[in-house]
């Protein structure tokens, strides 16, 4: 009987001391036997390494690499160089598998060989409470495609197969910081073939000092940057700059460039063969919804307004959202005060559709060493 492969689980590790050992005791709770937990120290300043060195003294299994801080990229690149396993998990140590999480995807891979990796959907914590993730239905449509528009899976939720990923493949780019992933995702998914598991594997926390809160700007340029080379590479575009350009600073002249853009895009896509044009359209609209994003965190009503007008795509967005936005030419302050309402509204929303961590994480609960 061929054995399970081994999983070596990456598991980068900065100043996370209040997350860490819930993070891999999650992991070596794993319904899955066979499995290596690679943490990579990068130079973390609180009690992260005493943590780890803690979990290593109980279980084997576990393996540190500790230095100097050099970036998450670094840490990656240097855990897929000592990872022994057939398939290479990513963990985040703030975050939660379920018990389930590594027997599910080697499930996947042991059906589906071909794959190159996969990913799943997360349950999200935010203040104490946890939201179950849904199926967007907008993953029934070409990966490869929709991976040129944005990121197609939580990064923590990746599984990859060396069996069939080119060793040269496998690697992160520096270039890419702080969208790292997008630009793996994106190369990878060219190349290989990869699935979507429609089934929540861990729980993803949303808090102030994760690497998503703390380098949102930096992570958007970035994101904007690698929309542009594919697009360019797809030839749907000869004017990149102007994403760069909003994805620096946002001024009526940006957004108005950005809605331009926008309008151009969908003519070039409209098109394209009935096989693919479907895919690109909602990675088009996914792209609208980004820099409306971008631009609403702005907390300029007048500018969305502009966005939104010149794009022709009030209807895209939610009626709350319209009525807030309306009189933003006019009167920002009004549009300020609605839109603040309606986050509120939606916390609230978010409260009563959730179930308090406690009773979810209770199980697997574990206090730091």
């Amino acid at each position: 009987m061929t054995a399970a492969p081994l999983i070596s689980v990456l598991l980068p590790v900065y100043n996370a001391e209040p997350h860490v050992a819930a993070a891999v005791q999650s992991i070596l709770r794993q319904d899955y036997g066979r499995i290596e937990v690679i943490a990579i120290d990068d130079g973390s300043t609180d009690r992260s390494l005493e943590i780890l060195e803690c979990c290593r003294r109980d279980d084997s299994r576990v393996s540190i690499i500790s230095r100097e801080n050099r970036g998450l990229v670094a840490s990656l690149n240097e855990g897929l160089e000592v990872a022994r396993g057939e398939l290479v998990a990513r963990m985040d140590a703030d975050d939660f598998a379920y018990p389930w999480r590594l027997s599910r995807q080697a499930a996947l891979f042991a059906a589906r060989p071909e794959l190159g990796f996969c990913g799943a959907l997360v349950d999200t914590l935010l203040h104490g409470r946890i939201a179950r993730g849904r199926l967007d239905p907008v993953f029934r449509l070409s990966l490869p495609v929709l991976s040129k528009f944005f990121t197609v899976f939580m990064h923590p939720t990746v599984v990859y197969n060396r069996k069939v990923i080119g060793e040269a493949d496998l690697h992160y780019d520096g270039f890419y910081r702080h969208a790292e992933d997008f630009d793996l995702f994106r190369r990878l998914a060219e190349r290989y073939p990869t699935a979507l598991i429609p089934e929540s594997l861990l729980v993803y926390r949303i808090h102030p000092g994760s690497v998503t809160s703390l380098h949102s700007k930096e992570m958007r340029r970035t994101h904007l940057r690698i929309v542009c080379e594919n697009l360019e590479s797809e030839g749907l575009t000869e004017d990149g700059a102007t994403l760069r350009a909003i994805g620096d600073t946002v001024t009526s002249d940006t957004v108005a460039r950005a809605a331009a853009f926008i309008r151009a895009l969908e003519e070039r896509i409209a098109a394209l063969p009935d096989t693919t044009r479907p895919s690109f359209e909602a990675g088009a609209l996914n792209l609208f919804y980004f820099l409306y994003q971008l631009v609403n965190d702005e907390e300029r009503p007048a500018l969305a307004h502009e966005l939104l007008t010149l794009t022709g795509k009030w209807n895209a967005i939610r009626r709350r959202e319209k009525y807030a936005l309306r009189p933003g030419a006019w009167a920002p302050w009004l549009s300020q005060a609605s839109m603040w309402a309606g986050k509120r509204a939606d916390w609230v929303a978010y409260r009563l559709k959730s179930a308090p961590a406690a009773s979810v994480l209770a199980p697997y609960r574990v206090e730091a060493a």
